[in-house]
């Protein structure tokens, strides 16, 4: 009897043993496990200010894994997902042991693997090791992954794990990136075909490839919905709904907007994971299209370039660098909004600014548009007229050459190279050590980026919020300060200028401002315009620099501004003048802003300054005008040396004049500002009213 009994006990003892270190050695195997555990890899996703997929990046081993939470999916697809795969996924502990009861069983009945028995759980430490299936050491492994995963992980974390690793055929891996190839949308909201469709492929993800084999995905996909149906997850109208729904029968692309600013984005910060840009994907989605859509009317290579900021924050909206980066023809590769290229005339609203801010000017000043040489330099008109005295205003509205280079000597070059670099752009002088009176019209290199910091500096009062795409909070805090670029008061002239006003008066000016520019033998067309929230900048021309015929701002330019503002939405009106605008004009200037000082030799006059004779000062002349037909009304000056230049309300209406008698054609009752200027800069005016 003792001897049995002593056998007995043994075989409890070393079974006991056996237990205890077969115990010992899983707990060692899922400790092994849970410490060798990564985060699956995921590709890097460039996002909009509102948190759309701007663009996504591939991992390193290209395939297509976006990083998803379980809250970023649709919540049906969820419930049907578990109700496919696991329907005891909230309870058991990794493993269902009736799932693979049911799986050995019929392993046995038929010599082969039939159904795995893996829970969700199990199917992410397949995939999370990417271990093969229809092996019995495949399936001990994916056990041993699956309690690792249980005891390491909360079940919504193991779910978004599947969300990220599930296959969806070719390199497409995770819920994100399937619902985008093959719905062409984010998986937050999904029809019930939809959510049953990204239930099925990862099945047989390439057996059920739905721009490889449709029908095949689609008798899937009908299986899943009737699946749902039976289990009362769907109604029957739903699932009759869910089944007439057309598959998909293409891959679509992923997003790839601002494929420039995102390229160089992910480029500068190679680490990061996920960046923000401050980009408005539904306008940079307009702008693209619009941008493809109106160089096909263009003869190759000539291209565009479109860039959008918010002057008051300095956030850049929208940036085109190209219609195409993948055309070739017209260099798409090339981001045109960093190129560096002659300004042309974009930079006379800075020379006009620093002049009105410095007592050099005023928008009513007389500058002398006519040839002048500056110690050797002698600029020309665009169009080789030259228009004599005219009104600082008119000649920024005309973009007089001469005038803007006689400010220019004014105010100092290095001054304006100053205050562009203050505003954030970076001016490329070439060698020059010492910048001349030729930049003022285009003699050095901007990007159209530059030229929206300086716009957007006068946009907003004359300061300059610091441009930025990056919307990280690293980016937001280390940016610098605002800088002021022109005084309020000036920006305010400029903008009135440029609205196109045609005095200096209280009030808005109105809704756009805007300035053109063409460099030196067509090479460039510019046109930057600003309203009271958004700057715009237009670039047109070719990628390689090289001249193109006919291209100038105003013509080809600022159309594109037109239909970019048109696109961004209903302008915002430009704001009134702050404290210190000086409303005055002709003799109700102060002498020294009469008439701006030339460079050039004048003829003089011995004797007294001109006087207006008629109509003298505070007249009320009787035209006729109620009647409804224009009238001439006499103007006659006495003293001062011809030629003279006569102006109504600004604006020249008779210039060159050697008789000291002419006439101007008045239209409408009213009172009207008449002026004249001689030969010397002597000038009268009156004010009287017509009728």
């Amino acid at each position: 009897m003792r001897r049995p009994l002593l056998v007995a006990t043994l075989l409890v003892v070393l079974a006991a043993a056996a237990t205890l270190a077969g115990a010992r050695w899983f707990d060692r195997a899922i400790e092994a496990r849970i410490a060798a555990m990564t985060e699956p890899e995921t590709g890097v996703t460039v996002t909009a200010r509102g948190g759309e997929l701007l663009r996504a990046f591939a991992d390193r081993d290209g395939r297509w894994r976006l990083d998803i939470g379980t809250g970023d999916v649709d919540q049906r697809f969820v419930k049907m997902l578990t109700a496919w795969e696991d329907r005891r996924f909230e309870s058991h502990g990794g493993v269902d042991l009736w799932a693979v009861l049911r799986a050995v069983w019929q392993s046995v009945r038929h010599g082969r693997i039939v159904s795995g028995g893996s829970t969700l759980t199990m199917q992410v430490a397949r995939m999370q090791e990417n271990l093969p299936t229809g092996s019995f050491v495949s399936k001990g492994e994916q056990v041993l992954g699956a309690y690792a995963l249980e005891r390491s992980r909360t079940k919504d974390e193991i779910l978004g794990l599947y969300l990220k690793l599930a296959p969806y055929g070719g390199n497409i891996e995770g819920i994100r990136a399937a619902s985008l190839a093959w719905l062409g949308k984010e998986p937050r909201r999904l029809t019930v075909a939809e959510a049953a469709l990204l239930v099925a492929l990862p099945q047989a993800p390439e057996r059920l490839r739905p721009d490889l084999h449709a029908d095949r995905a689609q008798r899937a996909r009908d299986r899943v919905i009737l699946r749902m149906r039976d289990l009362g997850i769907l109604s029957e109208d739903e699932a009759r709904r869910g089944q007439a729904e057309p598959i998909p029968r293409k891959r679509r692309d992923l997003p790839m907007l601002a494929p420039h600013a995102t390229e160089r984005l992910h480029r500068e910060n190679p680490t990061a994971q996920k960046l923000m840009l401050t980009l408005d994907a539904s306008l940079q989605q307009r702008l693209e299209d619009y941008a493809k859509a109106r160089v096909t009317a263009m003869a190759a290579p000539l291209s565009l370039a479109i860039l959008v900021a918010d002057h008051r924050t300095g956030e850049i909206l929208a940036s085109v660098g190209s219609p195409d980066i993948f055309d070739a023809k017209r260099q798409g590769y090339v981001d045109l909004t960093r190129a560096q290229r002659s300004p042309g005339s974009t930079l006379k609203p800075l020379i006009y600014g620093l002049a009105f801010e410095r007592g050099v000017a005023h928008p009513e000043s007389l500058v002398d548009d006519r040839p002048t040489a500056f110690a050797g330099y002698t600029p020309q008109n665009f169009d080789h007229v030259f228009e004599g005295l005219i009104t600082a205003r008119r000649a920024l509205q005309l973009s007089r050459n001469l005038p803007a280079v006689e400010l220019l000597a004014a105010v100092g070059p290095s001054r304006l190279v100053q205050r562009m670099r203050r505003a954030g752009a970076s001016p490329e002088l070439g060698s020059r050590t010492i910048p001349g009176l030729a930049i003022g019209l285009g003699g050095l290199g901007l990007s159209l980026e530059d030229l929206v910091r300086i716009y957007a500096g006068i946009a907003h009062g004359g300061m300059a919020k610091p441009l930025r795409i990056d919307a990280s909070s690293a980016a937001i805090l280390g940016a610098k300060p605002a800088a002021r670029v022109l005084s309020e008061q000036a920006a305010w002239y400029v903008t009135s200028i440029l609205a196109g006003a045609t005095t200096t008066v209280k009030g808005s000016p109105g809704t756009i401002a805007h300035k053109t520019g063409t460099s030196f033998g067509y090479r460039d067309a510019w046109s930057i315009g600003y309203d009271g929230e958004h700057v715009v900048g237009i670039w047109l021309g070719r990628p390689d620099g090289a001249p193109v015929a006919g291209l100038v701002g105003q013509d080809s330019a600022v159309p594109v501004m037109r239909d970019v503002f048109a696109r961004i939405g209903p302008p915002v009106r430009l704001p009134g003048p702050p404290p210190g605008i000086l409303a005055a004009a002709g003799r109700n200037l102060p002498p020294p802003l009469r008439l701006v000082g030339s460079s050039a030799t004048r003829p003089g006059s011995a004797g007294p300054a001109p006087e207006i004779v008629f109509p003298p000062d505070a007249a009320h002349v009787e035209l006729g005008l109620a009647e409804g037909a224009a009238a001439d009304l006499s103007l006659k000056v006495r003293n001062g040396a011809p030629p003279f230049t006569w102006y109504v309300d600004g604006a020249p209406v008779v210039r060159g004049q050697f008789d000291r008698q002419a006439s101007w054609a008045a239209k409408e009752p009213g009172f009207v500002d008449i002026s004249v200027v001689d030969s010397a800069g002597a000038a009268a005016s009156s004010r009287v009213f017509v009728d």
